[in-house]
């Protein structure tokens, strides 16, 4: 391959003043891996990662020397990091790795050559270099042809690449999201017969990978990758298990190919880049389906409560992967909520029932509205059409009741401190109590006058055994 590629490369300022400092010192330095491949390819990269011939204390020596901020966390690894020039490089000394086959831990041995280096990286499309500041350009192993064909293939086998580090199998399927490329047919061959290897990885790890997956340009195609080739069995049954089996009567849709065109109708619905935990919450929002199959009259094949179930399962899952609590919150509140609307097209709900939808859904609303709109992926168009007006009609609701009520704060019409002051009682049960009813009232009823709450209040405490102050009661209008 042509040395001039390298010189068509555009190769940030900061990468050649780096090159010139290790150069001056007499080392070689190259940018590698994913900012050459994203530079090929015309897409922007804030990564900055390069090789060195020099060792980590000389590397770190040359870093300080100049004035980086610099940190030592990958060091073990030959990895040392820094702010060098207002922008953050990973510096990491030419690597010759031997793994013990059990966990990930690499017996780190540094290697001294450019090429040895680049053999051990997990793609050949990440197994690129050029050279800073002299920008020569390394390709040993052909990943720009591999760019021009669109596929993912290892340096070396892959069998030698996956057992080094099991998690690059999860890798080739988020690149083939990333850049809608194949995987060629001898890595799609080890990643099935070593799918269960994935299992020496940590939680946090797999997540970390899973997340960049279904960030993706199109993550169904690293999703259907990891059912068929096993590695979603590892680390996320619930997925492949959607597989079932349609009945005779076909009385029942694919809930898998359902799930991946919620998904992508969930993409679709996209403001402003990749909304992750909308595609998550799409991913995950019928795996409750394969534990409550049953059949009802005439055989006609019932899901009752999967939404419920499948909330848990997937609170279940997401601790398991050691996902942030925040996340998991929300995801098992939209999975909960999809399928509450499905009541609202046939003129049952009361602007009781419209505040309940908008309190329970809370901030999650807005993601709410997209995952219930996604769900709909039925061929009928008048019935696409129809739910798409009911959910019109909903939203159109929910903002004339909003701007009446301000629905985003609704509260009971009197706080905890004031239900102390007014039935004279101390912090406790009751006051949690008494806050709890009042707020029933609210999402009942609307708002109240600050007579109304009162009397409620009081009418609540008498027939709770409590004695409250005198005051009104709702029949005298007091």
């Amino acid at each position: 391959m042509s040395d001039r590629i390298g010189t068509e490369i555009t190769v940030p300022r900061v990468a050649d003043a780096l090159g010139e400092l290790f150069a001056d010192a007499g080392f070689e330095l190259h940018l590698v891996g994913g900012p050459v491949r994203d530079a090929i390819l015309r897409r922007g990269s804030d990564d900055l990662d390069f090789a060195t011939s020099a060792h980590p204390d000389q590397t770190l020596a040359l870093l300080n020397q100049h004035g980086s901020t610099t940190w030592t966390t990958g060091r073990a690894f030959g990895t040392i990091g820094a702010m060098f020039h207002g922008h953050r490089v990973e510096v990491t000394t030419y690597r010759a790795d031997s793994y013990d086959g059990v966990t990930r831990n690499p017996a780190v041995v540094y290697g001294d050559n450019l090429t040895e280096d680049l053999r051990r990286r997990d793609f050949t499309i990440n197994a690129m270099a050029v050279s800073v500041p002299g920008h020569e350009f390394s390709d040993p192993f052909d990943g720009i042809g591999d760019l021009v064909r669109r596929i993912i293939r290892t340096p070396g086998t892959p069998e030698l690449s996956f057992g080094d580090d099991p998690l690059r199998m999860m890798r080739a399927a988020r690149f083939a999201s990333q850049l809608r490329f194949d995987v060629d047919g001898p890595v799609k061959q080890a990643m099935t017969d070593m799918a269960g290897d994935l299992g020496r990885i940590t939680a946090e790890r797999i997540r970390d990978e899973f997340v960049k997956l279904m960030a993706g340009a199109d993550p169904v195609i690293g999703l259907r990758l990891l059912v068929d080739t096993g590695l979603a069995d590892q680390f996320l049954p619930e997925l492949p298990a959607l597989r079932m089996a349609i009945d005779e009567h076909a009385q029942h849709k694919d809930v898998y190919e359902h799930t991946l065109t919620v998904v992508r109708n969930a993409i679709e619905l996209e403001e402003s880049g990749p909304d992750v935990l909308l595609r998550i919450a799409a991913l995950l929002h019928d795996i409750g389906k394969p534990a409550t199959k049953g059949f009802g009259p005439a055989g006609r094949v019932t899901f009752h409560h999967h939404e419920l179930v499948g909330a848990r399962m997937a609170r279940k899952r997401l601790k398991a992967l050691r996902f942030p609590k925040d996340d998991i919150a929300e995801l098992t509140e939209l999975i909960a909520l999809h399928l509450r609307f499905y009541g609202y097209g046939r003129g049952e709900w009361t602007d009781s029932a419209v505040r309940r939808y908008v309190t329970d859904a809370g901030p999650y609303l807005p993601r709410l509205h997209k995952l219930v709109r996604s769900d709909c992926t039925t061929r009928n168009k008048r019935k696409a059409a129809r739910l798409s007006a009911d959910y019109d009609a909903l939203e159109e609701r929910i903002e004339r009741i909003a701007a009446e009520e301000d629905l985003a704060k609704v509260r009971p019409d009197l706080d905890g401190n004031e239900i102390m002051r007014l039935l004279n009682l101390p912090p406790g049960r009751h006051v949690g109590q008494a806050w709890k009813h009042l707020k029933e009232l609210r999402l009942e009823h609307g708002p109240l006058s600050r007579e109304e709450a009162e009397a409620e209040l009081f009418a609540w405490a008498r027939a709770n055994g409590l004695t409250p102050p005198d005051g009104p009661t709702p029949e005298s209008g007091e």
